[in-house]
This record gives structure tokens, sequence and C-alpha cells, in this order.
């Protein structure tokens, strides 16, 4: 793949794990690029796992960002807030960007330290096995499980959700998105 297909193909997800690690979408923005500056000194075709290589790199910037944003937070008075993600995108990017994004998500990631973040959104978030995590984040397969372990102890059981917060339209199943308003097929539809 060029480098412009992976950028069109990957952004939206990147900005999304940046964005539920960062709570900033100017951050986001600016991991997302860096992943793609960086991705352009490199061999793609050597690449052997794009998806899993283009995470790992967002994951560690945001890491990196976090661990130097905590000292910055730290001088702020009053509770650190996320950016609100305004819907001035296009309706395939909302849908997206939609999965598992909401301010009171965000607000509650902040209680979490930022490994325990990184863990909790690959695995909640994006559904990768705990052994994918470990090899992201160079961490072994049972430390990642206690990880995300420590990490559900912070947060309230369950997380708060509103009724439809989390319905999310299955892209797959949706070629165009003219005229779904009104009766969708019922397997385009997560709950």
């Amino acid at each position: 793949m060029q480098l412009e297909q992976l950028y069109e193909h990957y952004q939206s997800l990147l900005f999304g794990v940046a964005y539920r690690m960062l709570g900033s979408i100017s951050d986001a923005e600016d991991i997302v690029q860096d992943v793609f500056l960086s991705l352009q000194q490199q061999e793609i075709d050597k690449i052997s796992h794009v998806k899993a290589y283009l995470i790992k790199m967002t994951t560690n910037r945001c890491l990196n960002l976090l661990g130097s944003a905590r000292h910055k937070r730290e001088e702020y008075v009053g509770p650190w807030l996320p950016e609100p993600l305004l819907d001035q995108q296009q309706p395939a990017d909302i849908i997206e960007r939609n999965e598992s994004i909401s301010y009171a998500f965000l607000v509650l990631m902040e209680q979490l330290s930022p490994i325990e973040r990184a863990v909790f959104i690959l695995r909640e978030s994006l559904g990768f096995e705990y052994e994918a995590i470990a090899d992201i984040l160079d961490k072994t397969t049972s430390n990642c499980r206690k990880i995300m372990s420590r990490a559900k102890r912070k947060l309230p059981h369950p997380l708060p959700t509103a009724p439809l917060q989390h319905v999310v339209l299955n892209p797959d199943k949706l070629k165009n998105l003219q005229g779904v308003s009104q009766n969708p097929p019922p397997d385009c539809l997560h709950m």
C-alpha cells in the first residue's frame, strides 16, 4: 500500500486511539500526523502487520505525551476535562469515531495511569487480545492482564452509558447511507 492509501485507511482509527488516550483533539491530530511522517521514512512494504504497527506507534507516542502532559496538568487548577469532539466530520468519519468515544468516557480515562489507559483502550475499545496488547506495549501477557485488572478496579462498575450512546452503525453492512435512516437492516446496528 502507498502512504496515501494507508493514511486514508487508518487515519480515523489512529485518531480514535489517540483521542481516547489523550482527550485532546489537537494532540491526537499531532500524534497521527507524526506517525505518518515517521512512516514516510520507513520501507512500508517490509512491515508485516501494518495495522498493529501503526497502532503501536500511536500508542507509544501517546504514552510519551501523557508522561509529559501529566506534569503540565498538575499545575492546572481544577479538574482536567477533555476537549469535546465536534461533529464536523463527514458521516463515514462520524461512524468510525463515535465508537465508545464519549465525553464521560474520556473523563473516566483520566483516573487511569497512561499504561492502564493504553491497555484498557486497546482491550475494551478496540477488542485486542492480551497477546497483541503485550506485543504493542512490550509487556508480558500476564502483566497486561494485571494492568487491566487494576484499571477496572479504578473505574465504576458498570461504566455509565446512555441507552443508545454506544450504538454504532457497522460500515461494512452499509454501502450507502442514503435511505438508511428510516429502516436500517437489523444486522447493521451494534449495541
